[in-house]
C-alpha cells in the first residue's frame, strides 16, 4: 500500500513538472512574437526544469513593445491637405507714436472669372469642366466683391480707431478719391471697397476712358521704345528670370497632372505635348504692353484659371479636379503665372517705362492739397511693374499663394511723430488665402496679411518707418528713371 502511495505521487510529480515546461514554453514563444525579450529574462535554448517545492517563475509586468514595422502605413493620399499655418508678418497697419495723415492705396481688383472662352487654351488642355462662375469672363465674382467690401471695413475700422476718420464718415469730396480703371472688374471692386470703407457715402467713382477700354495710365504701355532699348530689355529678362523660367519644369508637371492633361483634347491632338519652360518668346513692341509666347505663356494661363478656380470653389479637391493637392502645391501653380509677370513686368528696364504714368499718378496724390485717401483701382501688373520700378526687394507673404494676390494693394501712408516729423511707410495689404476662399472673415481682429516692404537704397527706422524727405526722393527718382532711358539709349 505504501509502495502504491508513492507511485502515485510520483505521477503526480512528473504531470506537474511537464505543465510547468509546457506553460513557460507558451509564455516565452509569445513574448518572442511580440518583440525581443526583456534584458532580465535572455531567450532560453531548452526549457527549464524547475524544483518540485519551488514556485514558477512570475511574468514581468511590463509588456514588450510592439515592433515598429507592424504598425500600419497609412496612404499618402488619405492625409487631409494641410492648412498654412505661417502667421502674417505684421499684425496691423498701425505705428504707436505716429498719427496717419493721407493713405494711398494702389489695388489688384478682387477675384474674378477665368479670362476663357469656349474654345480657349485653358477649356481645351484638361478633360474636366471648369467651375461655374458667378460673373462673365473676366468680370468681378460675387466671393470677390464680398472680400472687397470686408477689405473696405477693416480700413474704415482701423482709420477710426486711429482717430483719422469718425465713425460714419461722410467725407467731403476734396479729402477722398476714387479713381479705377475703366474694366467691370476694376470699377466693381472700387465700388465694394467705397461701400465697405464708406458705407453712408455716395462715392464718384472717376474714370478716364470709354467702359471696358484700357486707360492709359493702367495700360502698362512701352511709350519710350528703340532698338537698342528693346535689345537690352530682352536681355536684361533672360539675365534676371532666365533661371527662375527655367526651374519652373516641376510646376508645369503639378498643372499637367492637376488638371489630367493627357486625358485632355489639346493633348490627344499634339498640341500641349514636349512643354518646355525654356521655349519661352518676349515680345517687346513701342506703345504696346510686354508679351510672350511658347509653353511658358500657355501654361500660366492655366495657372491662372486655377488659382481663380480655387478662390471661387470652396471644396479645394474639387478646385483641384479631384486632386488633393497640398497648400504648397497650390503655391507651386501659381508661381508660374508669378514668374511670368515678374519677368515682364518687374524687370527694373521695363518696369520705369511701363510704370511711368502711374508713378506720376501716385507722386501727384501725395501731394494733393488735402487729400486724406485714395483709391487707385488697377491690375497685378500694375503693382508689379510699380513695384518694380521703385527697386522692391524681395518679400514672402504669409498665407498666400500669389506674389500679387487677388485684392492685394500698395498702401503708402504718410505720418506725423509726436515730435511733428513726417514718416512714410509702405505695405503690401492682401487678404489671407484663407480669407479669399471664405473660411474666415476680415476684420480688425482678423486682419489682411500685412508685409512690410522693403527698398534697394531706403534705410527704416527703428519703428519700421522711412524718413519723409527720403522716402518722397526715392520715388521722385523712380519717376526720373524714365527720362534717363533716352540717355541711355539714345537713337530711334
Amino acid at each position: 500500500m505504501k509502495q502504491k502511495s508513492t507511485n502515485v505521487w510520483k505521477w503526480i510529480a512528473i504531470a506537474a513538472l511537464c505543465l510547468l515546461a509546457a506553460a513557460a514554453f507558451l509564455y516565452i514563444r509569445s513574448v518572442a512574437q511580440c518583440g525581443a525579450l526583456p534584458a532580465s529574462m535572455p531567450a532560453p535554448t531548452e526549457a527549464p526544469t524547475p524544483e518540485l517545492t519551488a514556485e514558477p517563475t512570475p511574468a514581468p509586468t511590463e509588456e514588450p513593445t510592439p515592433a515598429p514595422t507592424e504598425e500600419p502605413t497609412p496612404e499618402p493620399t488619405e492625409e487631409p491637405t494641410p492648412e498654412p499655418t505661417v502667421e502674417p508678418a505684421q499684425r496691423t497697419l498701425s505705428h504707436p507714436g505716429y498719427t496717419p495723415e493721407q493713405v494711398i492705396v494702389l489695388s489688384r481688383h478682387n477675384a474674378r472669372s477665368a479670362l476663357m472662352g469656349s474654345k480657349s487654351t485653358s477649356r481645351m488642355a484638361t478633360p474636366h469642366e471648369w467651375v461655374q462662375w458667378s460673373s462673365s469672363s473676366g468680370e468681378l465674382t460675387v466671393r470677390g466683391g464680398t472680400v472687397e467690401t470686408q477689405m473696405g471695413q477693416y480700413f474704415r475700422k482701423w482709420l477710426e480707431s486711429e482717430g483719422t476718420f469718425p465713425r460714419n464718415y461722410r467725407p467731403a469730396n476734396s479729402s477722398i478719391r476714387f479713381y479705377a480703371n475703366s474694366k467691370q472688374r476694376t470699377m466693381a471692386t472700387a465700388r465694394f471697397f467705397a461701400a465697405g470703407l464708406f458705407p453712408l457715402t455716395n462715392v464718384s467713382l472717376e474714370t478716364h476712358t470709354i467702359f471696358d477700354w484700357m486707360d492709359s495710365v493702367f495700360a502698362n504701355h512701352l511709350t519710350f521704345f528703340n532698338a537698342a532699348y528693346q535689345t537690352a530689355a530682352e536681355a536684361a529678362i533672360r539675365e534676371l528670370h532666365g533661371d527662375a523660367i527655367a526651374a519652373l519644369a516641376d510646376n508645369f508637371d503639378v498643372i499637367a497632372e492637376t488638371i489630367d492633361m493627357k486625358d485632355s483634347p489639346a493633348y490627344r491632338d499634339g498640341q500641349l505635348q514636349n512643354l518646355d519652360p525654356n521655349d519661352y518668346v518676349i515680345t517687346l513692341e513701342q506703345h504696346k504692353e510686354p508679351k510672350s509666347s511658347g509653353s511658358l505663356n500657355t501654361m500660366m494661363s492655366i495657372s491662372d484659371a486655377l488659382i481663380l478656380q480655387y478662390y471661387e470653389e470652396p471644396d479645394a479637391v474639387k478646385a483641384a479636379f479631384g486632386h488633393d493637392l497640398t497648400f504648397g502645391q497650390w503655391k507651386q501653380i501659381a508661381e508660374v503665372k508669378g514668374v511670368w509677370q515678374d519677368a515682364l513686368y518687374s524687370t527694373p528696364l521695363i518696369a520705369v517705362n511701363c510704370a511711368h504714368p502711374m508713378l506720376k499718378e501716385i507722386w501727384s496724390e501725395m501731394n494733393a492739397k488735402d487729400r486724406v485717401f485714395t483709391f487707385i483701382g488697377g491690375h497685378d501688373t500694375s503693382l508689379s511693374a510699380v513695384l518694380g520700378a521703385l527697386g522692391a526687394e524681395k518679400y514672402d507673404l504669409p498665407d498666400a499663394i500669389e506674389r500679387t494676390p487677388v485684392g492685394s494693394k500698395l498702401v503708402i501712408c504718410r505720418w506725423r511723430s509726436e515730435s511733428g516729423k513726417l514718416f512714410y511707410s509702405a505695405d503690401l495689404v492682401y487678404p489671407t488665402a484663407r480669407q479669399q476662399r471664405g473660411e474666415e472673415e476680415v476684420t480688425l481682429d482678423n486682419p489682411p496679411g500685412i508685409c512690410p516692404l522693403r527698398f534697394s537704397d531706403l534705410t527704416p527706422n527703428e519703428d519700421g518707418l522711412y524718413v519723409g524727405k527720403e522716402f518722397t526722393a526715392h520715388v521722385k527718382q523712380a519717376i526720373d528713371e524714365y527720362d534717363t532711358l533716352a540717355r541711355m539709349f539714345p537713337g530711334r
